[in-house]
């Protein structure tokens, strides 16, 4: 123990105050670490640094998703409030993580220790550059790549242009195809928080999915053509499939509510303690209307979750007009694991969505929320984070196959199918789908013809719910005007008067237009502890409205609607500006096409 601490405390030593073109280390420093297994194992534990926080990733969907209303828009698209000087990504603080990855890397040469040994700590750092670099193209498309730990006199690096996203994501797949071949660890026996061999595969085929689809849908015309890429998501993922001994949980909830994730499916998460005090603020963010971004799903994604026999919901006649109660049975069970739904209990009681707070639109999400209300104002959760799942990489493989126009029945049934069949959907599991959904066909994907396509979509969207990956499947798939649809939630059944929302025979909450129209209500009343939701048919108004449902009696609840023309979508903002500070320092950099001269997110 005492050595390992000495360990330690050199990698912080090394660490501290690097910067991109620090002056390298004494070989005392160095040779404190880089002479020892022990020592690169404690060097590498810095790498997880570039993970993302339980905080940050828990509430990663929290905006920018096409799918939720949140209690103001964001900047990104709300209409010319971004630009290169608000812009973000981009500062030496960003890319000190990458120096700590090089040098290690670098300096990961001492004959001494057996090259497998070293090997293995290169392919976990170059694993990490792989994910820093990943993140990096995705927001900013062409970046410098930089593999090594800069020298001051390395000014074309230091001053030069931007490299080619065709080089920098060539150079991540070299990245990950090494870190998956020499990582020696397989498994990871408690909580999923370390990098194994499976990881690497797993999240190559994450990286190669999103640049093969997004090189098809932006008509990108580079070297490595998107086919090719989309043959390497499908590779990376077969291997997970075939060799890692991984299969999905057999309950989706748990896989979100769990301090131990179940290991089954879990390949990489974030996990908490209680008992060393590591905690974090999920329970708090998700039921807390002020504290997060208050997001409610919108009716028409909810609308998308297929009933039970496998059918499309907006196939059942009357679907537009069903309450709360009603739309939620026989669905697709993920839409109870979701979202707070009819007879859904929190320490033994009712728990219905909070309708005069959090749930303006009725659909208030808890699938990264754990039943206990102890973390509800405080930072007390401790269930884990996921970060990488087999779901995924099944999602991954029929995706990479269908875009080749080579997925089977067998395929499908061992992938959508089998996410669909956990989910307790009965039909259309064993084999392709043959017939197009004109409802989510018109609404998300006018473009897609295909159903196989279309129902990989969807599942996409709903098994992955709230994870972090909407924003890029948008992006990807080039469908960023959907950030600019109207926000309409739940079904009501008239205004003015106590409803029901959930069925059980007590009254749950009233939408009232006026005070006289609340009294009015509150006599009919069989219950009084029940919602008050101050709602107006107005369509301009700054309040929930209701528009009418076109029965004649019902309405919709609706959010923000009277700033639609405030929502913003550009071809321009399928990347982001480089920071103004940036170019200042480097002006070879140059700006991001559509982005230049302080340019807004203004449509264009």
């Amino acid at each position: 123990m005492k050595q390992y601490i000495i360990y330690l405390s050199a990698v912080v030593f090394l660490l501290s105050g690097c910067e991109m073109d620090e002056p390298p280390i004494t070989d005392a420093d160095k040779n404190a670490v880089f002479s020892s297994e022990e020592g690169l194992a404690a060097y590498s534990i810095s790498f997880y640094d570039l993970l993302p926080s339980a905080n940050d990733q828990a509430i990663v969907e929290q905006s920018l998703v096409d799918y939720g209303a949140t209690n103001t828009l964001s900047g990104f698209t709300l209409r010319n409030s971004y630009s290169e000087n608000n812009a973000s990504g981009w500062r030496w603080q960003d890319w000190e993580k990458l120096r700590n990855v090089n040098y290690f890397i670098a300096n990961c040469t001492d004959p001494a220790i057996p090259e497998t040994v070293r090997n293995n700590y290169i392919g976990l750092a170059r694993f990490f550059r792989a994910w820093f670099y990943y993140e990096k193209v995705r927001r900013f498309g062409d970046v410098p790549w930089v593999d090594h730990p800069l020298d001051p006199s390395e000014e074309e690096i230091l001053y030069g242009t931007r490299d080619s996203r065709e080089l920098v994501m060539e150079k991540v797949y070299e990245d990950l195809m090494f870190a998956a071949a020499h990582i020696t660890r397989t498994a990871d026996a408690k909580q999923a928080t370390m990098v194994t061999n499976w990881v690497a595969y797993a999240f190559a085929s994450r990286v190669a999915l999103f640049e093969g689809t997004f090189r098809k849908y932006h008509n990108l015309d580079l070297a490595t053509s998107a086919d090719t890429w989309l043959k390497r998501a499908e590779d990376a993922a077969y291997v997970v499939m075939q060799q890692s001994g991984k299969s999905l949980h057999s309950s989706y909830r748990a896989l979100f509510t769990s301090d131990d994730p179940p290991l089954s499916e879990t390949m990489l998460a974030i996990a908490s303690s209680a008992e060393l005090g590591i905690k974090h603020n999920a329970n708090w963010r998700w039921t807390s209307e002020t504290y997060g971004t208050g997001l409610n799903f919108i009716r028409p994604f909810v609308c998308t979750y297929l009933q039970k026999d496998g059918t499309p919901y907006t196939d059942r006649p009357g679907w537009q007009y069903e309450d709360f109660y009603e739309e939620f049975q026989n669905r697709d069970e993920r839409l109870n694991a979701t979202l707070r739904h009819p007879g859904y209990e929190r320490e033994g009681t009712l728990a219905l969505p909070v309708f005069s707070g959090y749930a303006r639109l009725g659909y208030q999400p808890m699938k990264l929320t754990v039943d206990a209300t102890v973390g509800d104002s405080q930072s007390e959760s401790t269930h884990a984070i996921q970060l990488v799942r087999f779901g995924e990489v099944l999602l991954n493989y029929a995706e990479a196959k269908a875009e080749q126009g080579t997925l089977t029945d067998g395929d499908w049934a061992a992938t959508i199918g089998a996410l669909r069949e956990r989910a307790g959907i009965t039909g259309g599991t064993d084999s392709k789908p043959t017939v197009v959904d004109d409802y989510l066909k018109n609404y998300y994907f006018p473009d897609i013809s295909d159903p196989v396509i279309l129902e990989i979509r969807r599942e996409r969207a709903v098994e992955l719910a709230l994870e972090g990956f909407r924003f890029d499947d948008l992006r990807r798939w080039r469908r960023g005007d959907l950030f600019k649809k109207s926000w309409t939630g739940m079904y009501i059944a008239g205004i003015n008067q106590p409803l029901d929302v959930d069925h059980n025979g007590s009254d749950d909450v009233i939408y009232y237009t006026d005070d006289a129209g609340l009294a009015a209500a509150e006599a009919l009343a069989n219950n009084t502890n029940l919602y008050r939701v101050r709602v107006s048919t107005d369509p301009d108004a700054e309040i929930i409205q209701v528009h009418a449902a076109g029965d004649g009696t019902g309405y919709h609840l609706a959010w923000f609607t009277n700033n639609d023309d405030k929502k913003v979508w550009g071809p321009k903002q399928y990347l982001y500006p480089v920071p103004v500070d940036a170019l200042n320092q480097n002006p070879q950099l140059e700006q991001n096409p559509g982005w230049e001269n302080g340019a807004t997110n203004d449509g264009n």
